[in-house]
């Protein structure tokens, strides 16, 4: 079982120069079939203004979860280019679509099944060492998510999306918190990645090398234009 760990992250900037849009993914590009059989989800979205001092914070807790994901549904909305305060009501909407849950600790495997059109994850039981994995045994194809329960919330934070999952098929997911910080504002919060993002990351790290609460500061090269995270 993994050791217990929260990582509070604070991004911050002060007369940056220039209105610049961070996104944040956790992504380990080395797991095999990565925009093949899962995709990573979008986990925070900010904006940091030209003058003045900005301020965004994300919280990550180790505490894992197989979730039913209303993936598909969420894509057809977005094409629709809701305003981004209609997208937040609408996320939270479709996250309600999907109430069913695990929380699962590394190595465990749990079952989801269907019955009167209710859907249920088993309770985990020991699985295969350092592989979360869910059974889909609900009789038809399931979009299914892991993601991290933070301390309070009523849902998990999506952070890989597993599309189509066919009956009797097996997930097995290597989870590994490696954030990765982009400069775009191409995507909006929980959108899913369906192939790599264009832009290179600024900044990339394991989050559990971090310490439990760490604060970086967003800086722009005003001769290059690049952008750079450094610690405070």
């Amino acid at each position: 079982m993994s050791r217990p760990f929260i990582r509070n992250l604070t991004f911050q900037s002060n007369d940056l120069g220039k209105e610049a849009t961070i996104m944040l993914a956790l992504i380990n590009g080395d797991l095999k079939g990565l925009y093949e059989d899962f995709f990573p989800i979008v986990w925070k979205v900010s904006t940091f203004g030209k003058t003045g001092a900005y301020r965004a914070q994300a919280t990550y807790t180790n505490q894992l979860a197989f979730s039913k994901s209303p993936g598909r549904e969420w894509e057809r909305h977005q094409r629709w280019n809701l305003r981004q305060d209609q997208c937040e009501r609408l996320s939270s909407t479709l996250r309600l679509l999907a109430p069913t849950q695990a929380m699962m600790q590394d190595s465990e495997k749990t079952t989801l099944t269907q019955a009167n059109d209710v859907y249920h994850f088993s309770p985990p039981q020991a699985g295969t060492s350092g592989v979360l994995q869910a059974v889909n045994k609900t009789g038809v194809v399931q979009d299914l998510a892991v993601g991290f329960m933070n301390k309070g919330d009523l849902m998990p934070t999506p952070a890989l999306y597993f599309n189509e999952v066919g009956d009797e098929s097996i997930v097995k997911a290597q989870f590994t918190p490696i954030l990765h910080v982009y400069i775009t504002s191409d995507y909006q919060e929980t959108a899913i990645l369906r192939g790599a993002i264009d832009t290179p990351a600024i900044w990339t790290q394991d989050l559990t090398a971090l310490a439990e609460n760490m604060t970086w500061n967003l800086k722009r090269d005003t001769a290059t234009g690049r952008y750079t995270v450094v610690q405070a």
